[in-house]
């Protein structure tokens, strides 16, 4: 079933990539009313934030803004889980300045030419896109100040693969700072088996006890968990009033000692 689900996101995140636009741009699968940066407002990302960064970058995919909690120092050499088009990259890239580095990981091929073609485009010559699975990450051991994802480490089908390599590839002292959708309750059936749903993030999400256990098990200290709210589902989703109160959006940091 991992194979299929990671077909499946890639297939769905290929599609993203080519029209320039997220899932929830289109009527087929989410609220039609929504853009990319209305759904950036939505979840956090200031205008000037969206403005930060080229066009094209921001796909309306993120469910927090991990940048924001991820208190980034100059020099900082951070990790991007799933980075997309670019968005959360460009930001971290700012902050880290000309002596830091940013690397984004993600598998989708097209979703890696485009946000090549955006750190060209925004001039971004500390920052890198490499493609691979975040469950077995192309960086080596110890090398890496703060990893930071934005709603991508749920749709892995190993997240406890996911977590130990995060830890992998920390320094001693390295921070993992995490946007993410966990489920308050089990969501209902035909959700849980939506393909659309997993595309967006919503089907593969676990419980918070369970996502937290994970990033405990990988060897991870001083794991808090920041912020919690609901995720506007409902607004965002055609269909999903079901799930409303099933899914919740949480920013989680943690020390690798």
């Amino acid at each position: 079933m991992g194979k299929d689900i990671r077909k499946i996101v890639k297939e769905g995140y290929a599609k993203v990539a080519k029209q320039g636009t997220s899932c929830c741009s289109s009527s087929s699968c989410c609220s039609s009313s929504n853009n990319s940066r209305d759904i950036g407002k939505t979840v956090g990302y200031s205008d000037d934030e969206m403005n930060a960064v080229p066009e094209g970058a921001n796909l309306g995919l993120g469910c927090g803004n991990p940048v924001a909690i991820a208190s980034l120092n100059e020099g900082d050499v951070v990790l991007d889980l799933g980075s997309g088009a670019g968005f959360d990259a460009f930001l971290a890239a700012k902050k880290v300045g000309k002596t830091g580095r940013v690397i984004g990981v993600d598998m989708t091929p097209e979703m890696l030419e485009r946000a090549r073609t955006n750190a060209k485009k925004g001039g971004f010559d500390n920052v890198e896109f490499r493609s691979g699975e975040i469950e077995k990450l192309p960086i080596e051991n110890s090398t890496i100040d703060v990893i930071i994802s934005n709603c991508v480490i749920n749709l892995s089908p190993d997240k406890e693969t996911v977590f130990k390599e995060a830890f992998r590839v920390l320094k001693s002292g390295g921070r993992l700072m995490v946007s993410d959708l966990v489920l308050a309750k089990d969501l209902p059936k035909q959700i849980k088996e939506s393909v659309e749903a997993y595309v967006g993030c919503l089907a593969g999400a676990i419980k918070k006890d369970d996502y937290i256990g994970f990033i405990k098990q990988a060897g991870f200290q001083d794991i808090k968990v920041i912020s919690e709210a609901g995720y506007p589902v409902d607004a965002m989703f055609d269909n999903l009033e079901a799930a409303s109160d099933a899914i919740v959006s949480i920013k989680v940091s943690a020390v690798k000692k």
